[in-house]
């Protein structure tokens, strides 16, 4: 019973964190204009940073422990960044859209091999 209980509350703790992550992509129209991923891009990278550094210092304060400084993250020249995002997945599209002709004439390639050297 606590086992099927356990893998309940597991099911709900995971369905629970992907729905919030939908909403929040849905949320902050990540999925809209560039200029609003962009946004909330510049929003994270200013809020971020800090709130991982008043995290650690209160892990610090309740454990003892030091942690060392994290560098700083790097700066992302968004044009250049936006024009490698896109041309990268209008590739993956294009690939996926011609993958069954190609797995069709691959296949046929091969049994004709096959059906060449097996006389």
């Amino acid at each position: 019973m606590v086992a099927r209980v356990w893998s309940l509350m597991r099911f709900l703790i995971k369905g629970s964190v992907a729905g919030g992550a939908v909403y929040l992509v849905y949320d902050q129209e990540l999925l809209g204009p560039s200029d609003k991923s962009e946004a909330a891009l510049r929003k994270a990278e200013e809020v971020v940073p800090p709130a991982m550094y008043q995290l650690s210092q209160y892990v610090c304060q309740q454990t003892g422990l030091e942690m060392p400084q994290l560098p700083a993250p790097p700066k992302i020249n968004f044009p250049n960044f936006r024009d490698s995002w896109n041309s990268g997945i209008i590739s993956v599209m294009a690939a996926l859209s011609v993958a069954p002709t190609k797995a069709r004439e691959y296949s046929k390639e091969g049994w004709e091999y096959v059906k060449e050297h097996s006389k």
